[in-house]
């Protein structure tokens, strides 16, 4: 089987900003008005977390939790609290379906993955020590750390509804990955479905039950996806059509309209001149 994230990753921009290393000794709290994802992962101590999205956790051993969405969110350091925490953003403003696959915070905790330890290792001492490019090479290895869970949720089948479940399927993964790779392609439910060496039936059955939605408005979800990366990347509006199957600019336009009540161009405007309040 091909690479699960690998169009995920080509499509969505991932952008991490190490903030925090070290010791917290004071409580500390994140608003979902910044418009960004967070990434903390305890090294030690005794730390609770509180949000009105979760009940409140309380970690006492070394954790790693993420919010893959903008979440308010409250952390109260109890004792001798070391950690790395970051900020992060994955296709910022885009219609991100990994936004939608995962639960409003993820928690592992690091004795359940070892496959973070080398990863993390580099963190930690990196954090430790003053070289030049030392926020650079944070920013790239809590990257590589974020990707190594979303790698994790999947080959662990940890998540059990949603995108990274149906790409934990070997069979779903197959039609998603094709869709994924081939937006353009004019793929019918016969075609997804021997991709997934599955009858029609119990493909769409399948698919709806472990992704949540049919593999029909799946495809067109990830087209716009597709698109709105393209335009965000300055490409022309024909050719953005043309790359994810629409035919034609009016057809994007339309299809554009009918998801975000905006043709294109005025989409990708208030994209790139947000309104400040």
């Amino acid at each position: 089987m091909g690479d699960r994230l690998v169009e995920l990753l080509k499509c969505f921009s991932l952008k991490a900003r190490v903030f925090q290393t070290g010791p917290l000794c004071h409580s500390a709290s994140f608003d979902r008005a910044s418009g960004v994802g967070y990434i903390h992962v305890l090294q030690q101590g005794r730390l609770q977390v509180q949000s009105h999205a979760h009940p409140p956790l309380e970690f006492r051993e070394p954790t790693l939790f993420l919010y893959m969405n903008p979440t308010t969110h409250h952390l109260r350091p109890q004792d001798g609290v070391e950690m790395v925490c970051a900020s992060f953003e994955f296709g910022a403003g885009l219609n991100n379906p990994l936004s939608r696959a995962l639960p409003e915070v993820v928690v592992i905790r690091l004795a359940d993955m070892p496959a973070l330890d080398r990863a993390l290792s580099l963190l930690f001492i990196e954090a430790v020590e003053h070289h030049c490019g030392q926020q650079a090479i944070l920013d790239r290895l809590m990257e590589v750390v974020i990707v190594l869970v979303l790698r994790d949720l999947m080959d662990q089948h940890r998540l059990g509804f949603g995108l990274l479940a149906g790409l934990a399927d070997d069979r779903l993964a197959r039609a998603i990955n094709a869709m994924h790779a081939e937006p353009a392609r004019d793929w019918s439910l016969e075609a997804l479905a021997d991709r997934s060496s599955m009858s029609r039936a119990r493909f769409a059955n399948r698919f709806r039950e472990v992704v949540g939605t049919t593999p029909g408005a799946y495809l067109s979800e990830w087209r716009l996806t597709v698109a709105q990366s393209l335009l965000r990347q300055g490409k022309p509006v024909q050719y953005v059509a043309d790359t994810v199957g629409y035919g034609s600019a009016s057809a994007l336009s339309r299809s554009f309209r009918a998801h975000t009540g905006q043709s294109p161009r005025a989409w990708l405007k208030q994209e790139q001149d947000p309104v400040t309040p």
